[in-house]
């Protein structure tokens, strides 16, 4: 079972530093298969801190709704297409199977060879009795079947039709009936008879097969010889080798080339959707080139997908990596309000109101006596002081102080340097698209039955805002109306200054229960305001609320 690390989309540095360090605490805790991920894209001052302490950015996993590859059986039973049917039923047979998929010699998937088609073909109806004895087989496959021993002659290992034709009657009534069939390429099964074996011969029959294990005469022999008719000895009696050398005809005759297949990342519930209208026996897996990697029944479907998930820095599904809510979530570490969330069974849930979820991830590994690696260290620092502003934020608590001096000593790195490289990498305004900056930290919340977004970046100051601002409000507008939100707004904070900038694109009677000073169209003057969870998310929940009223 994989365990995934992850924190909300569009991640901001403590999401992607808590991520990776709480990772690395579950494996220094003794926990197998746990890997740290992220559901979006890191930006330059993410990147500048993974490279200053040597870590690598977490894969990246936009999706982790469950698919069919997480619960097929890699491990398939098929049969080749040109094997004989006699292949596939004793497959069948030692597995308990209701029937085999059919590959070609690249593997790519052809159809379905059904238990059902085989025993129709070995048991026909009376009314198709006597087609039955056209069999489409190589003699090669014929002989394999019943393990027969050639005497002389060839086997052929081309498919061609043949009529199985059985001598059970006097030598009088044998030759017009073997006449009859002078257009047709007969196999004669035939017991210690020499007399008829040389009318066959005579007649030019395409083989003789000689049952029961009986000796072949030398004249028998030298006569087929001859003639270059193939003599072929049969270990067992008469209707026991027509029946096993039915068994010769190839796969390929039938075949049902009708069936529903899936792609392995197909999604799971898509595939149960058309699996439970179909009575098919079992579904092939294909990869892009049609090639077969699995099989799927109806019974892996009730299979618990093979990961299960932590979430860090967040809590409310919305804000989660696509398919969170089809996956079992066993823990949650968040420092923001909580928003909702439920569980079928009881989970580690650890919400605690300090300045970040790099905090608490510190806090687990001096609970748990766990040494915090240097590196790790480094990034829990960067977690710390950007969600902090480097403490100056009003969610910064006494704790978070304790934890970033303390981790200071570890990394071996001074907090005021360290958060001075960090805001001093690459301007969000300048670096980024609009586009990018409004997405770039966006989160979705819900309240009172609206949704709403609200983005953040920080800068050293406004200097590059204002050549900006009509791209900002332009892509909120765009991010608003596609998502269908009450409104879409962006936080620009100085943190020199420790003032901010709101920008919102909304309804309008959203817009007007904002009673900050407006600078501009859409645009109000926080001052004093720098945090989103703490100072400006509540104020914005009571404008709701407002509106609501109003």
């Amino acid at each position: 079972m994989q365990t995934i690390v992850i924190g909300h989309r569009n991640p901001d540095m403590d999401s992607i530093c808590s991520a990776i360090a709480y990772a690395e605490y579950k494996k220094l805790a003794g926990f197998t298969d746990v890997v740290a991920a992220r559901c979006g894209n890191t930006n330059e001052r993410i990147d500048y801190v993974l490279k200053k302490f040597g870590v690598a950015a977490p894969m990246l996993v936009t999706d982790l709704s469950p698919v069919v590859r997480d619960v097929m059986q890699p491990k398939v039973i098929c049969v080749r297409n040109d094997s004989p049917v006699y292949d596939a039923i004793q497959l069948i047979d030692q597995k308990g199977l209701r029937g085999l998929p059919v590959v070609d010699g690249g593997n790519r998937c052809l159809g379905l060879l059904s238990a059902f088609k085989i025993t129709h073909h070995l048991f026909p109806s009376r009314d198709e009795a006597n087609s039955a004895r056209m069999v489409t087989a190589s003699l090669q496959d014929i002989v394999a079947t019943f393990g027969g021993e050639l005497v002389t002659g060839q086997l052929s290992s081309e498919p061609s039709e043949s009529l199985l034709m059985v001598c059970a009657m006097a030598q009088d009534s044998f030759i017009p009936r073997l006449r009859r069939y002078k257009d047709k390429q007969v196999i004669l099964f035939v017991g210690d008879r020499p007399h008829v074996q040389l009318l066959a011969i005579d007649e030019n029959v395409h083989a003789i097969i000689v049952t029961g294990g009986l000796e072949v005469p030398d004249y028998i022999k030298a006569a087929a010889h001859a003639a270059g008719i193939t003599l072929i000895s049969s270990p067992h009696d008469t209707a026991s080798t027509v029946l096993l050398a039915r068994g010769a005809v190839r796969v390929e005759s039938m075949v049902q080339t009708e069936y529903a297949s899936f792609h392995c990342e197909t999604p799971l519930e898509e595939a149960r959707q058309v699996a439970a209208q179909s009575g098919q026996f079992v579904f092939p897996v294909l990869d892009d080139e049609g090639r077969l990697v699995g099989i799927l029944s109806k019974s892996d479907f009730i299979k618990p997908v093979p990961r299960q998930l932590i979430l860090v820095d967040h809590n409310e599904l919305t804000q989660a990596v696509r398919g969170a809510a089809e996956i079992p979530i066993v823990e949650i570490l968040d420092h923001h309000k909580l928003g909702g969330f439920s569980s079928h069974t009881p989970i580690l849930f650890w919400n605690n109101p300090v300045g970040s979820t790099s905090s608490i991830v510190t806090m687990c590994f001096n609970n748990a006596g766990i040494p915090i690696p240097k590196a790790i260290a480094g990034l829990l620092m960067s977690g710390l002081i950007s969600d902090t502003l480097n403490l100056s934020s009003p969610t910064t608590t006494t704790t978070d102080k304790h934890l970033l001096t303390e981790l200071a000593k570890v990394a071996g790195v001074d907090p005021n340097e360290l958060a001075t490289e960090i805001f001093a990498v690459g301007s969000p305004l300048l670096t980024m698209t609009a586009a990018q900056a409004v997405g770039a930290d966006s989160k979705v919340y819900k309240e009172n039955g609206y949704r709403f977004s609200v983005a953040q970046i920080e800068e050293l100051s406004f200097a590059n805002f204002e050549p900006k601002q009509d791209a900002l409000l332009e892509e909120l507008e765009k991010q608003r109306a596609a998502a269908h939100l009450l409104f879409s707004a962006l936080l620009v904070t100085d943190i020199n200054e420790q003032t901010s900038l709101l920008l919102v694109r909304g309804e309008p009677a959203f817009l007007a229960s904002i009673d900050y000073p407006q600078k501009n169209h859409h645009i109000w003057e926080l001052t004093g305001v720098v945090s989103r969870k703490k100072q400006l998310l509540p104020y914005l929940l009571k404008c709701v609320t407002r509106m609501k009223g109003a």
